[in-house]
């Protein structure tokens, strides 16, 4: 059984091995020790405060209860831009028209701007590739939510997400089409560069507006396009309710996802319910399970027998994967849209 929890340090090991894995473009967690250190410095620190911290790195590891593999990431910054600035493009429409010459052009542009400024963000998605099947994966991203619904003082009324932008055999047409010429590096140097200190992209990005119709068409076709590895991930929290709204990327051109977090379908329709434990086995549609702890919170999926109206039925796994007992408060929700209790 997978059940997703807060990054520890004995995941250090875990966490390097799923960094050796990311590939170029993962800004959030690179095949670099001092980034690693650095996220999991983070990551502790943001469960171990006394009182919320302004700019918080929750960082959860999926686990396999079985073998007790750590074979996935995820995170939550609880506001962006705050010390450090956050940029991105803002995709626009500028009209240039003539009547007299019976001239009338649309011209899309890119702004650089740091429009979202103190949202939180959902970031480090990472499953590794033997772990990509029967729903893994919708836990391992859904769980934020169930985080998010439950400690919404330790979160901006507003959540982003960037999804990973369009690349071929690590090369980004949108890199290649315009930041080359402003920063004269790989665009996996640049990447890496980044995730580490943003001060370089004020001072080489260009401050004026870009027309994109002067770009090359490989990178016009890149914009707001996500690489075929992040397009599940971003179907998933489409399906949620996070929507495209024209900002990218400034370095690959993937589109930022964003959403109230109220709106968000999982926040929106989850609920309490008290643990019954049974060793009869459910079946039927799958919900996330949640606690209500902050240090130790754990979330899972399973099948649930509705007992009586605040009431559900689990068996002992699921009871011992989150580590509750009988009559324990939980949080639960559909791990789909769709039927519910």
């Amino acid at each position: 059984m997978m059940v997703v929890r807060p990054i520890q340090a004995e995941d250090h090991a875990a966490l390097r091995e799923l960094a050796r894995n990311t590939g170029t473009g993962f800004t959030s967690l690179q095949d670099n020790d001092e980034q690693v250190a650095a996220k999991l410095e983070a990551g502790l620190a943001a469960f171990d405060a006394a009182t919320p911290l302004e700019e918080a790195l929750y960082l959860f590891v999926m686990e396999d209860t079985d073998t007790g593999d750590v074979v996935g990431i995820c995170g939550i910054e609880s506001a962006v831009g705050l010390s450090d600035p956050w940029y991105n493009y803002r995709v626009g429409t500028l009209v240039h028209a003539s009547r007299e010459l019976s001239v009338y052009n649309q011209i899309s542009t890119l702004t650089i701007t740091n429009d979202h400024t103190g949202y939180s963000e959902l970031c480090t998605l990472f499953l590794l590739p033997e772990a990509r099947h029967s729903k893994h994966g919708s836990l391992l991203s859904k769980s934020r939510f169930m985080f998010m619904a439950e400690f919404p003082q330790r979160f901006s009324e507003h959540v982003i997400a960037e999804m990973r932008g369009y690349s071929k055999d690590s090369v980004s047409p949108f890199w290649e089409g315009l930041g080359r010429h402003f920063f004269s590096i790989d665009f996996a140097q640049a990447d890496q560069l980044s995730s580490m200190d943003k001060i370089f992209i004020a001072e080489l990005m260009p401050k004026n507006t870009i027309y994109t119709n002067l770009l090359p068409k490989e990178a016009q076709e890149a914009i707001g396009k996500t690489h075929e590895n992040t397009t599940p991930a971003r179907r998933l929290l489409e399906n949620e309710g996070m929507r495209y709204t024209g900002y990218i990327d400034i370095f690959d051109g993937g589109p930022t996802l964003e959403a109230r977090v109220n709106d968000i379908r999982a926040v929106q329709e989850s609920q309490y319910v008290k643990v019954h434990i049974d060793s009869a086995e459910p079946e039927g549609e799958l919900y996330l399970v949640s606690t209500t702890d902050f240090a130790s919170f754990r979330c899972t999926m399973a099948p649930l027998t509705r007992v009586s109206n605040n009431l559900i039925s689990v068996t002992p796994a699921v009871a011992s994967a989150l580590n509750v007992t009988e009559g324990t408060t939980v949080r639960i929700v559909p791990l789909s849209s769709g039927r519910r209790f």
